[in-house]
C-alpha cells in the first residue's frame, strides 16, 4: 500500500496516511482534527532519486562525480 502526504487546509499541518491507490479515504488532520485535508506531492513520491539514475554506477553517498 503506498504512503500518501496530505496537508490541512485548516492549520497548514503536513501528514502521511497509507491508502490505496485511487482510494476515497476521508482523513481528519492529527493536530486541529479537520477534515479538510488536501493530497500534496512529495518529494518520495514524485520520484527523486539519485545514484541509481547515473547509468548504473553505485556511489554511497550520491555526491561521486560531482565537482
Amino acid at each position: 500500500m503506498p504512503i500518501f502526504e496530505y496537508k490541512c487546509n485548516k492549520c497548514g499541518h503536513k501528514q502521511e496516511f497509507l491508502e490505496k491507490s485511487g482510494g476515497q479515504n476521508k482523513h481528519v488532520c492529527k493536530k486541529c482534527e479537520s477534515s479538510d485535508m488536501q493530497k500534496v506531492f512529495s518529494g518520495f513520491s514524485v520520484g527523486q532519486g539519485g545514484a541509481t539514475s547515473q547509468g548504473g554506477d553505485s556511489c554511497p553517498t550520491g555526491t561521486c562525480g560531482l565537482s
